[in-house]
């Protein structure tokens, strides 16, 4: 009950939106996270979802709208048609998990991979340029790049993606606390809620600020 279980795409803009709010959640109740990055198009093969190319141009549009108002919302910035857009995010995602296991700083890197995805037009698929993103934020790029290509690390990864279809996770950002999941950054509210009911105290902020029919996860 002292942990969220975060699970996310290392292409999820929704993951990038609500980074800073799921860290100052936990630091306000000393909850741990523990990250879990996970291959989210075998997520999809798995529970009926599809990549967003895939989607009625419709469902693609209201997105953009969606993510616009967020952005706006959050004061974040998220460029909504990047050039480099939800390329194969294996490499990205096992560097994630090298470093967490390595005792690094998780937070900084993923979000500076997201960042560098949906900010700066960057190619998170290729290796040079992950490369770049690691020497970055001060880290031993080459000596990473080598621990997450470790079959190890591989096989964490896929226990993530298991693990999240197992917790009934479908899209990204999900956060699971005490067997509850949340789906989607407009759901932080009521997992706050859920760990103050739990562990008591007040909520530090109200739901009525969100509505309920936004979905905002991938």
């Amino acid at each position: 009950m002292n942990e969220i279980d975060y699970y996310f795409w290392m292409n999820s803009d929704w993951a990038y939106l609500g980074a800073d709010r799921l860290e100052q959640i936990a630091a306000e109740y000393q909850l741990k996270i523990r990250y879990m990055p996970v291959d989210l198009p075998d997520v999809y093969r798995r529970t009926g979802g599809q990549l967003l190319g895939n989607r009625a141009p419709e469902r693609q549009a209201y997105r953009i709208v969606e993510l616009k108002r967020w952005c706006k919302k959050l004061d974040i910035h998220v460029n909504p048609t990047p050039k480099f857009m939800c390329p194969n995010a294996d490499a990205a995602s096992r560097i994630v998990i090298a470093a967490d296991r390595m005792g690094l700083n998780t937070v900084s890197l993923y979000k500076a991979i997201l960042r560098a995805e949906w900010c700066d037009d960057r190619d998170i698929s290729d290796r040079e340029e992950l490369k770049r993103i690691l020497v970055e934020e001060g880290l031993d790029a080459d000596r990473l790049l080598v621990a997450a290509d470790a079959p190890e690390i591989e096989a964490f990864y896929r226990h993530f993606t298991d693990t999240a279809v197992e917790a009934g996770v479908f899209g990204s950002p999900s956060y699971v606390f005490n067997n509850e999941l949340f789906w989607g950054q407009d759901r932080l509210d009521m997992l706050e809620d859920a760990i103050t009911s739990a562990i008591g105290g007040a909520p530090r902020r109200s739901n009525s600020r969100l509505n309920a029919d936004v979905r905002g996860g991938r």
